[in-house]
């Protein structure tokens, strides 16, 4: 069986001094091989070409049969890793907790621990007739999350 650190080496190998960096990598028990990749810009169909045949030239086929799939990051795909979180900084993300409440908002900022999302949430003054808009910033841990992703309007 092909080693997800072994891909994960090869991957890293390849993708070192490029803008392009690596999200995700499965293995599965009968060698189907997943790989994700990113970009601060968007990634290209040569970007995952080159990675798949740099991976082809690296394992050998006569010694494992493998399925191979190079892919990027889809621009509704839950984040998976910090560059990710930082790359959405300042937009809109949408992010589901462990127990089960959904959150829309701007991803404000991310760290090694978590991120903080600001909602828009209305609440009534009291006394007051009518609710109002209040801004309000959310902090979340990474383990508190199923996912965030990025949220995509059309207006």
């Amino acid at each position: 069986m092909i080693q997800k650190k072994q891909i994960i080496d090869f991957v890293a190998q390849h993708l070192e001094g490029s803008p392009n960096y690596l999200t995700d990598v499965s293995v599965s028990a009968d060698n189907t091989i997943t790989i994700e990749i990113d970009n601060d810009y968007g990634v290209d169909i040569d970007d995952c070409v080159a990675l798949s045949r740099h991976l082809e030239s690296k394992l050998d086929r006569d010694t494992e049969d493998f399925e191979l799939t190079v892919t990027s990051a889809g621009l509704s795909s839950p984040f998976k890793i910090l560059r990710q979180y930082k790359k959405y900084e300042g937009k809109e993300v949408e992010v589901l907790s462990k127990n089960g409440q959904k959150f829309t908002g701007i991803l404000r900022s991310s760290d090694d621990n978590g991120f903080t999302i600001s909602i828009i949430k209305k609440v009534k003054p009291e006394g007051a007739k009518r609710k109002i808009e209040v801004e309000e910033d959310i902090r979340f841990a990474f383990d508190e999350v199923k996912y965030t992703k990025y949220l995509i309007r059309f207006k």
